[in-house]
């Protein structure tokens, strides 16, 4: 009976099956042109208008030379160096109007598979096209990054012009010129043609590729200052207000110091001039972008004239300056590509933007832009969270380096638990192991300062990109100190390895302990944030009583508390932070759950926390005796 009834099933199915449409798919056809290590054939011209900082509104104005008829395609740059992954605004292009330099409308159709892409239908016998159109730049924090204030500009020739397909992008000439409200001045790696001056009302710059262009930002102000910092190297800043570029002698020394360590580091300079673009402000959107020849920068208010206020605002110069030798000049093979529609690939940001981060910690430290302590203080909070980071339990740190791809810092509901760029802290930890090994091994004579000799610093004055594979890390390496590198390197980066890599301190006689008293670099943390953070007691974090964060796993998770939760009381009082803290510190050593009553959407919860370890905060303490080797490696050379 069960055959019969299931052979009648199947043939009444049959007839509604055979009537379900099957198509073919119609593949998506390429219709981008590869880029061609080939010269293109003229010069485009770009105007860009900034003068309109009331609406933040950037005026754009092309003039594109062309080979002949037929499709031409405009691109708009997606894969950005130093976002290393696609950051192009398409999005925020409006009004673009193509025109022969006759004046005649040419239509464009956007490209269905490169989004970034605009085609175009060139006329026989036209020589040049115009481009027109305008860059709506955001007016509001959720739109985006601010670039236009009333003081502040930041133009970045990427949001803003169109190059044409088919070229590796250092093969297209281009002349740019910049239109600033009157009385403004401007900072740039851009030089202006001729004896023109930097400054007024219209700069016209000499012409340079559309690579250079697009690695050569302007930061543009009202109040304006430039330093110099020695060995090519200024000081450009602008700020919300002139008193905020009052610099004191001694705060501009350190910054001339961390300039010197530098070169003294590298013994090399790969720019022919520098230029720090330096935006001290609270309304300009906030970043840290390098660039080859120079970087984009911004600080909070009172960063020169309160400095000993700004503990974490320090690191970034050093940085950033690093980047000039490590990821713009030497930089991974996989990563470099000819134009900025080809898709990077990321596997070697653990030495990019990892040995990067050693190093600007390493500088900051010998420069005497911050103490040796303070740094001490900063590794520790960064040794603290990987050395307990749930989400190393399943996921190894090669696989971070995917992160501007997938994640492009996205907000995380659990990110102890899903990991986000850790290629930048795990990789620095991974390069302090590296130092102590070199300086165990040799007895102290050498170590990673022989590295960046040997691998950054070659071929004094060049500014290309010379490119590099795991294995020429390796074998450099090995000429410095022979070591099973291969090895080191697969087991820290490719493979799951649940505790972070703390050899680098250990080796050096610190060990990483917790207390109840916080560091002043976690204090700084906290009044920068403006929060409250508990991960190691509670695993949470607070911000005008809103949980920022759980730590998974933490007491926390385990009472499902999670991110967005607000807290409304702790036991039978209102909620601060201080109480919050307080509450921590009295069930010490106790048996009473701290009960905390919060808000999700509409409904009030109280949950009851068994933790009674008290308030932990992670500092390093020094255990053994005499001059370790992160001693010497944070020493003024």
């Amino acid at each position: 009976m069960k055959a019969i009834l299931l052979a009648t099933a199947l043939v009444a199915a049959s007839p509604l099956l055979a009537q379900n449409s099957t198509p073919t798919a119609v593949l998506p056809v390429d219709r981008v042109p590869a880029a061609r290590d080939m010269p293109y054939p003229g010069t485009i011209q770009l105007e860009v208008d900034a003068t309109d900082t009331d609406r933040a509104i950037f005026a754009v104005r092309q003039m594109i030379p062309v080979a002949g008829p037929g499709d031409l395609v405009l691109l708009l740059p997606k894969w950005l160096p130093g976002a290393h992954g696609p950051d192009g605004k398409p999005e925020k292009i409006a009004g673009l109007v193509i025109k022969t330099a006759e004046g005649t409308v040419l239509p464009w159709v956007r490209d269905t598979v490169e989004t970034n892409g605009y085609h175009v239908d060139v006329p026989a016998g036209t020589r040049a096209i115009e481009a027109r159109f305008q860059y709506l730049s955001p007016t509001q924090p959720n739109q985006g990054r601010i670039v236009s204030t009333p003081s502040i500009s930041n133009v970045q020739w990427d949001q803003m012009s169109l190059y044409p397909a088919g070229y590796y992008t250092r093969q297209i000439p281009v002349q740019a010129t910049l239109v600033l409200p009157a009385g403004w001045q401007a900072a740039t790696a851009l030089r202006p043609a001729g004896a023109a001056p930097a400054t007024g009302n219209r700069i016209t710059y000499g012409t340079v590729s559309y690579e250079t262009l697009v690695d050569s930002p302007v930061f543009a102000g009202r109040y304006f200052r430039k330093d110099d910092l020695g060995h090519g190297v200024a000081l450009n800043s602008v700020a919300d207000a002139p008193d905020e570029l009052k610099i004191p002698p001694a705060v501009l020394a350190k910054h001339r110091s961390m300039v010197d360590q530098a070169v003294k580091l590298f013994g090399s300079r790969h720019f022919d001039h520098y230029d720090f673009l330096n935006a001290v402000t609270d309304e300009l959107g906030g970043i840290g972008l390098e660039h080859h020849r120079s970087t984009e920068i911004d600080v909070g208010l009172g960063y020169f004239t309160e400095y000993d206020k700004h503990l974490l605002d320090r690191n970034v110069f050093a940085h950033e300056f690093t980047h000039s030798w490590d990821g713009k000049f030497r930089r991974g093979a996989d990563l470099y590509t000819p134009d900025y529609s080809t898709p990077m690939r990321n596997s070697l940001l653990w030495v990019y933007e990892g040995q990067t981060q050693f190093w600007g910690n390493v500088l900051e430290a010998r420069s005497g832009m911050s103490s040796k302590q303070d740094v001490l203080d900063k590794l520790a909070m960064v040794a603290a969270s990987l050395d307990s980071l749930p989400g190393k339990s399943w996921r190894p740190l090669l696989d971070t380096t995917n992160d501007p791809i997938i994640q492009n810092r996205a907000p995380e509901p659990w990110g102890s638990y899903q990991r986000s760029e850790d290629y930048y802290n795990e990789g620095m930890l991974i390069w302090l192991e590296a130092d102590a090994t070199i300086r165990g091994g040799t007895g102290n004579r050498r170590g990673m300062d022989d590295f960046a000799k040997a691998f950054f610093g070659v071929r004094d004055g060049d500014w290309g990109e010379l490119l590099y594979t795991r294995e020429d890390v390796i074998r450099t390496l090995n000429q410095v100190y022979p070591y099973d590198w291969a090895r080191f390197f697969a087991e820290r980066v490719d493979e799951v390895r649940p505790r972070a890599p703390l050899e680098g301190f250990t080796r050096s006689g610190y060990q990483l302990t917790f207390t109840d008293e916080p560091t002043g670099a976690w204090k700084a943390r906290e009044s920068s944030g403006k929060s409250t953070d508990l991960t190691y007691s509670l695993g949470l974090t607070v911000r005008e009583k809103k949980i920022g964060g759980v730590r998974w796993g933490s007491p926390a998770f385990t009472a499902a508390l999670r991110t967005g939760d607000e807290l409304l009381a702790i036991g039978e009082r209102a909620y601060s932070d201080e109480s919050l803290r307080n509450a921590v510190t009295n069930a010490k050593g106790g048996s009473t759950p701290i009960r905390l009553t919060f808000k999700r959407g509409n409904a009030v919860r109280t949950v009851a926390i068994p933790y009674y370890d008290g308030l932990r905060y992670p500092r390093f303490t020094k255990v053994g005796k005499g001059r370790g080797a992160l001693d010497i490696l944070l020493e003024p050379k």
